[in-house]
């Protein structure tokens, strides 16, 4: 009888160590808010954004990834991009990234700009240091 509860301990045990994940899901959520489309290059992989679209990357793993971000301009417009449009991203277990384009154009120059956030801690005691690049 004893046996039989050893067993069914053993059961319930390893069903529950199979069933936790050895990473966190970390995700990248895009929103482009640009007046035209962006693209975003991100670990080996153009990702299209569509004009008020919002995309999102999952089953990110925990390291560090480098992002640029390619644009479209009107004809004939000069433009600038400022520099969060391309960089570094540092993830770690469970870390959420949202990154939101935003743009200006006066008639003659386009300009693109990238706010970025994240859900990790950025206190001066994180032992990683900041997750969105130096």
């Amino acid at each position: 009888m004893k046996l039989k509860y050893i067993y069914l301990v053993l059961v319930i045990l390893s069903i529950g160590l199979f069933s936790c994940s050895d990473n966190p899901i970390n995700t990248l959520t895009v929103t482009n808010n640009a007046a035209f489309d962006v693209q975003l290059n991100f670990k080996g992989t153009l990702t299209d954004i569509p004009a008020g679209e919002t995309v999102q990357l999952t089953d990110i793993l925990q390291g560090e990834y480098e992002y640029e971000t390619v644009f479209e301009v009107p004809q004939g417009a000069t433009y600038d991009a400022s520099e969060s449009c391309a960089g570094t991203l540092s993830l770690n277990a469970g870390t959420k990234i949202m990154v939101i384009y935003v743009s200006v154009f006066d008639g003659t120059n386009y300009s693109l700009s990238a706010s970025i956030t994240t859900s990790d801690n950025l206190s001066d005691g994180w032992p990683l240091g900041n997750p969105i690049g130096s």
